[in-house]
């Protein structure tokens, strides 16, 4: 018959105790993990969709802001945005004021 070593003795007391203690008490179950990493994942997915939205809205917004400051810069807007040699009207002002 065969005496086990000492070291076999000692890992399987090392392993016996190990189980005896049970899991690490920070340690959630898989099930309960697995549910946190699909909800991070989950948020993950949802921010992209935002993030994708935001982009998409100010292209759309430089577009039309491009296409207000065309129309605003066309020839036949020119005569009423041009100030030279004309007094500026302040809206401010009270209207019985002016000559």
């Amino acid at each position: 018959m065969t005496h086990p070593s000492a070291s076999s003795v000692g890992l399987i007391f090392l392993l016996l105790g190990y189980s005896a203690a049970g899991p690490e008490p920070g340690l959630l179950p898989r099930a309960v993990r697995s549910s946190a990493c699909q909800e991070h994942t989950n948020l993950h997915n949802r921010l992209d969709v935002v993030e994708k939205k935001v982009e998409d809205t100010v292209e759309k917004l430089e577009v039309e802001l491009a296409a207000l400051l065309d129309a605003i810069e066309a020839p036949k807007w020119s005569p009423l945005l041009d100030n030279t040699g004309k007094t500026a009207v302040d809206i401010m002002e009270d209207p019985g004021w002016r000559s």
